[in-house]
């Protein structure tokens, strides 16, 4: 049926890292010197979010693999998964039997201020969703938390009838707040914690930061507004 959500293979929950975990020590890695103090542990260093990613990658093209996809990158914070995630297709691509077309294009969402959700999604930019009509849709996304952004992007975008709409999260969270979403593929479930790094911010600051770590509150204090 038009734009309905199919099931996929792989709707485990990824890499399932506990609420005991304790991360790994700052000291242990490399880091931008300017954010000193202001995280408190590594969550996940950045070769195991690549190695997870080209996993990924993998399991999207076993699943969906024989027909074109319209990529569709939620920015800011999905912006370096989408990136990767893209070449790692590409490159299962270029090298099967079967050439698939990809196409990239970008939607802005505004749900955090701080690190509090403000409850509604907001589209910025006026992106145009009727172009998706009709295609093979894969949204790529940096976090699913509480599920409503994505549950709120879904219902928009099924109002044009897509062919096919996947999702990818790099990160799902646990949390109390959770109205159940689960994402076709997710790189990662955490626990309830505020995390920046790989393209995920705090008040635009940390994208520079390749490992996934938890903010402190020193963080959180300096790059408040």
């Amino acid at each position: 049926m038009a734009g309905k959500r199919e099931e996929a293979r792989d709707n485990g929950r990824g890499v399932v890292i506990s609420n005991h975990w304790p991360g790994y020590d700052l000291d242990l890695f490399t880091y931008p010197r300017h954010y000193y103090g202001d995280l408190n542990y590594v969550l996940i260093p950045h070769g195991v979010i690549v190695d997870r990613i080209e996993k990924l990658a993998k399991d999207i093209m076993n699943d969906i693999g024989y027909s074109d996809i319209m990529v569709l990158c939620v920015l800011k914070g999905g912006y370096k998964f989408c990136a990767d995630l893209v070449e790692h297709l590409k490159n299962i691509s270029r090298n099967s039997d079967t050439f698939i077309s990809m196409k990239v294009d970008f939607i802005r969402l505004k749900s955090y201020q701080n690190d509090q959700s403000m409850g509604d999604m907001q589209i910025i930019g006026g992106y145009d969703l009727s172009q998706l009509a009709g295609k093979n849709v894969l949204i790529v996304e940096d976090v699913v938390g509480t599920g409503r952004t994505m549950k709120s992007l879904l219902d928009k975008i099924e109002k044009y009838k897509p062919n096919m709409i996947k999702v990818a999260s790099l990160l799902v969270k646990r949390t109390p707040r959770s109205d159940s979403f689960r994402p076709d593929y997710t790189g990662f479930e955490i626990p309830d914690l505020f995390v920046v790094g790989y393209a995920l911010d705090y008040n635009e600051y940390f994208r520079d930061l390749n490992h996934i770590c938890v903010i402190s509150e020193q963080g959180k204090a300096k790059y408040r507004v």
